[in-house]
């Protein structure tokens, strides 16, 4: 096989795999939903190892696979880009829908929708792939939308659940706003630069960079900001920034392995790895790093606040996911593009784990969510608690553990960022560790220690009716213990873990401080220095993995990891009262965090009544009142009207007619008259 072939395979498995269980589904054996959906997944990741490999002393791939359109000047093509940036998100997608996908064996056994649901994810798969790899803007868009589409039959894929319905058409619409500013920055990449050819942009950007356009009036603009700020409207909106976060905390709804595909390791990734691939067009303008630098703190932040006050065990980690994709804006504002990749990888890895090891859980407490029921399962279920305890480690940022490279990273990165809001964006990355060791720590101690409540709930539990979808029996009975799932689940966990533990340690040094993206990701030193710093400082001071661990445990962030985890211990094992007093002396804090901001309240009654109102109102005027009423119904009433007229002329009396042609000679003969 040549290159080209082995590039075009890695894509064209999973989607191949995807046609044949979507289309035939139904006429095959039920196992042929995984065999044929795992085979394709796990050729692609093999593939992927290779290209990786090929790509670490190859020069990168850039070329046409085929022209899609000419129109005039305009050329719209597919091609693929194989760098090492793309071989590595290459790997970790493949890696992740791997375990993804032998995962959903065991999650997914008993559901009636078992062939489509590999299909689906199979199908999720090619489109990030296509994202990945693509070598222009046109593609790009192509894999952005399809991820999206993939993402909206995933959430809605109990389709009888009126909440699985609602959030997956608001996932849809959310990402259609920010899609919207996406198409916009394109549209002005394409009729400013003439190409949507990432190479042929990126070599003519520096001579636009002060490029002036009129938006509204005479005012000017700088072309590089709107066209940087527009594309990061789009990643706002893939990558869940504020304000277009409100849709992934809802889309727990769906089936936990999604959850751990679409909403920690993939899908949500697109949007850091598209404006680190931007990194030549964003280094152009300063103003707009600012606006991803203080979108990113604020993600970070306020929605860490939000996972302290949750009691469903997916949306502890789903605002464990919003936060850190608001860790990653972060770098990719301080000019870390390296650094925000990094953490993308280790983040990918330890986040699957945890929502994976929330899926263990979930199918151990029978479909309970509620982490009050739980307590002490360890006991019942080692492999899960074990994982579940090396991706909580990795999430808080524990030395040796990856998460730790790549998070402390991000916070050096932006107390050495001298944008605009790089001084909120440090408090925020600092302050969002003591917040995510402390929630991360609530949910592994009410889960794996102390009481078993489920024991004192199990009788009710199971006519709890708020998770329920009808595959599945909600809730321990009263004979049950918890108990741990199958190969099929447990093997996925000890695989992500293994990466979780060690992968920051050994691709640190190369990724952010060596050649790995030499030629790929563009950093303009002088305007923007803090990774000509952290490169320095690595140098100078920790010199190793192993001296920046040893370093680490005397920094402030391991103090404030140290202490979250201490007051979590505290508050939820040794006395449960004070977060309960707390709860109720601060009830209008508490209340702001239940309502989530009011991010959702606001969206209801303003944008969706603000929708409905519009519509009913057109519907009533224009549709009832203009087309029905004027034009169509008007229309008959008109003719009516002067039917009628006319139907009084026609009386049936002879002396009326005669009347009526002697008043028509006497018109013709006066007209005649005229004219003489």
């Amino acid at each position: 096989m040549t290159m080209q072939q082995i590039y075009l395979a890695i894509p064209l498995l999973p989607l191949l795999a995807a046609i044949i269980i979507g289309l035939f589904g139904k006429h095959l054996p039920r196992a042929a939903a995984h065999v044929v959906t795992i085979a394709g997944v796990a050729l692609s990741f093999a593939l992927s190892v290779y290209v990786l490999k090929d790509a670490m002393v190859s020069q990168p791939y850039n070329e046409t696979v085929y022209s899609w359109l000419k129109s005039g000047n305009f050329s719209f093509e597919i091609g693929f880009l194989i760098d090492r940036l793309s071989a590595m998100m290459m790997v970790v997608v493949t890696f992740v829908s791997l375990m993804v996908h032998i995962y959903t064996i065991g999650y997914m056994h008993e559901d009636k929708g078992y062939a489509r649901f590999f299909s689906y994810i199979s199908l999720f798969t090619f489109s990030m792939l296509m994202l990945v790899m693509s070598n222009n803007f046109m593609q790009l868009f192509f894999g952005w939308e399809a991820v999206g589409l993939v993402s909206y039959l995933l959430i809605g894929f109990w389709y009888t659940r009126p909440t699985a319905i609602y959030a997956n058409l608001k996932a849809f619409l959310v990402n259609r706003v920010g899609d919207f500013g996406f198409l916009l920055g394109i549209g002005l990449v394409l009729y400013h630069f003439g190409s949507l050819d990432y190479a042929a942009v990126f070599s003519v950007a520096p001579e636009m960079a002060d490029t002036k356009i009129n938006l509204i009036g005479s005012a000017s603009w700088s072309l590089m900001t709107v066209t940087c700020i527009l594309l990061f409207i789009g990643a706002m909106g893939k990558s869940a920034q504020v304000p277009l976060h409100v849709w992934l905390p809802d889309s727990m709804e769906g089936p936990t392995p999604i959850s751990a595909l679409i909403h920690a390791a993939t899908m949500v990734t697109a949007g850091i790895f598209m404006v680190a691939r931007m990194s030549p067009l964003f280094e152009l303008s300063s103003t707009a790093l600012s606006f991803v630098i203080i979108i990113g703190s604020i993600t970070a932040l306020f929605m860490g606040f939000l996972g302290i006050i949750q009691n469903d065990i997916k949306r502890v980690v789903a605002y464990s996911t919003l936060s850190q994709l608001g860790y990653m804006t972060v770098a990719l504002g301080a000019s870390a593009y390296s650094v925000a990749i990094f953490h993308l990888m280790t983040h990918a890895f330890f986040k699957a784990l945890l929502f994976l090891g929330a899926g263990a859980v979930i199918m151990g407490m029978h479909h309970d969510q509620d982490i009050r029921n739980m307590g002490n399962l360890k006991k019942y279920m080692p492999v899960t608690w074990i994982t579940s305890l090396i991706g909580s480690l990795a999430l808080i940022g524990t030395p040796l553990l990856s998460g730790f490279y790549s998070k402390d990273s991000i916070i050096e990165a932006a107390k050495f960022s001298t944008v605009t809001g790089s001084g909120f964006a440090y408090f925020a990355v600092l302050t969002g560790v003591f917040v995510t060791a402390f929630y991360s720590f609530r949910m592994y101690f009410l889960v794996f220690h102390g009481k078993e409540k489920w024991r004192e709930v199990k009788h009710d539990a199971h006519h709890d009716a708020d998770h329920h979808d009808e595959e599945h029996h909600h809730g321990l009975s009263p004979t049950d213990d918890p108990h741990e799932p199958g190969w099929v689940v447990k093997l996925p966990l000890i695989l992500l873990a293994i990466p979780s533990l060690a992968i920051g340690y050994f691709a640190i040094e190369p990724m952010l401080f060596g050649d790995f993206f030499k030629g790929v990701i563009f950093v303009d030193a002088h305007a923007h220095p803090a990774m000509h710093e952290l490169t320095h400082h690595w140098h100078t001071i920790f010199h190793s993995p192993l001296g920046m661990a040893i370093h680490g445990l005397m920094t402030l962030p391991f103090a404030l990891a140290a202490s979250g985890v201490a007051l979590a211990w505290f508050f939820y094992m040794m006395r449960p009262d004070i977060p309960a007093a707390i709860q109720k002396r601060f009830s209008l804090i508490n209340k702001v965090l239940e309502n989530k901001y009011g991010f959702d309240s606001f969206n209801d009654r303003f944008f969706a009544a603000g929708s409905r109102f519009l519509g009913n109102k057109l519907w009533q005027i224009g549709d009832v009142k203009i087309i029905d009423g004027a034009m169509v119904n008007g229309t008959a009433n008109l003719i009516g009207k002067l039917s009628g007229v006319v139907r009084k002329l026609q009386s049936g009396l002879i002396y009326h007619y005669a009347f009526a042609m002697i008043i028509g000679v006497f018109l013709m003969l006066s007209l005649g008259l005229l004219k003489i």
